[in-house]
């Protein structure tokens, strides 16, 4: 194969807009036809196998295949649009999530080697999401019990190997080019049956503790994204086996002034109508705080100011958004008798060249009702 990748769509002959059930079907065509089980010593296969997984596992993931759309490969830009998220899933775990325990061989003993996932909700204010943070969050997950040491087996004795697969962990079954396996029912996986459970854990092999991680949010999260952490999640149900991870699913509370649109951020300015007419210099809230932004003569309500970089990063790289001050004219709701008199002054003294917008307004009026 070339160094360079090929377009993912390209691999799975599938169109930019396909559905995500389409992207599944391509990818069970393809991943049957290379499989290394049904091309043994096929090198070309194993390869070709290999690209077919790793489109899939970046298509079939609304999010992945959102920043692929945006950057591709990130060629020539140093980046690599899936660093951070714990990167592609195992070709075994690609291909099982489609088949099952078809080509069992492959995934022999990592089914239930494996700790279980888990999920923590992490709330985050705007300023964290748009210039990323570190959070220490605490979570509740078991640790190896020190009385069994993890076996679940009282101290002194054994588990013994399930008599229903042999302690294979797997009933299995040959069907011309396939190893069709299934997990134990007995064991549920473990291959080892305990008879007599360790007082403590009650043959679970582990007891709930607090823990606390420190988890590294990049800058551009978003309400929904999720970050992944290996190797954070339940640990492993036997010794030689790997814990599970933990995913950080990000919630974004909502700002007092800013609203977010991707990466771009909208902010209200309420200025007088002196102001609107004579133009002013103020200071407007940014994300990064203050900034000086002069407000010309005669603006209208509604015009908006556009303060470019002051936005949001792209999540995993790229250039910040902007951020859009709309201004809003505020009417005075009372009025001293000074200042009526004032207005009704400059009401009388206001002709076409004070207001023309107005003024063009009621002659196209005039012409209607004329016809």
């Amino acid at each position: 194969m070339s160094s360079e990748k090929r377009d993912f769509y390209e691999v799975l002959g599938v169109s930019r807009t396909a559905s995500g059930e389409e992207v599944r079907t391509s990818f069970k065509r393809l991943a049957m036809e290379f499989h290394p089980d049904r091309n043994p010593g096929n090198h070309a296969a194993e390869e070709r196998f290999k690209e077919v997984a790793e489109a899939y596992d970046v298509l079939s993931d609304p999010e992945k295949r959102a920043r692929y759309d945006q950057v591709g490969h990130g060629r020539g830009a140093g980046f690599d649009p899936f660093a951070g998220f714990g990167g592609a899933a195992t070709i075994n775990d690609i291909f099982g999530e489609i088949f099952g325990e078809v080509f069992g061989a492959h995934r022999r003993g990592q089914r239930r080697a494996r700790g279980a996932d888990l999920r923590y909700n992490l709330e985050l204010d705007l300023e964290q999401a748009a210039f990323g943070t570190t959070a220490r969050i605490e979570i509740q997950r078991p640790r190896r019990c020190e009385t069994c040491r993890g076996s679940g087996a009282r101290p002194g004795t054994q588990p013994r190997a399930c008599p229903g697969c042999g302690g294979t962990g797997e009933i299995r079954l040959q069907q011309g080019f396939f190893a069709i396996s299934r997990t134990c029912g007995q064991c549920r996986g473990e291959g080892k049956i305990i008879t007599d459970r360790c007082p403590d854990c009650g043959g679970a092999g582990g007891v709930a503790e607090k823990s606390t991680v420190d988890v590294r949010v990049p800058p551009g999260v978003d309400t929904g994204t999720r970050l992944k952490l290996r190797a954070e999640g339940e640990p492993a149900p036997s010794p030689s086996g790997e814990p599970g991870d933990l995913y950080v699913v990000i919630q974004v509370r909502e700002h007092a002034i800013f609203q977010r649109q991707d990466t771009e951020v909208v902010c209200e300015l309420p200025i007088s109508i002196a102001q609107a007419a004579l133009g002013t210099s103020v200071d407007v809230p940014t994300l990064e705080g203050p900034h000086k932004l002069k407000i010309p003569a005669g603006t209208q309500p509604g015009k908006t100011f556009r303060l470019k970089g002051k936005g949001i990063a792209s999540l995993g790289g790229g250039s910040r958004g902007d951020q859009h001050v709309r201004v809003q004219v505020e009417i005075p709701n009372k009025l001293t008798k000074e200042q009526r008199e004032l207005l009704e002054r400059f009401a009388a003294l206001s002709g076409e060249e004070t207001h023309p917008a107005a003024s063009r307004f009621w002659s196209k009026v005039s012409e209607i009702l004329g016809k």
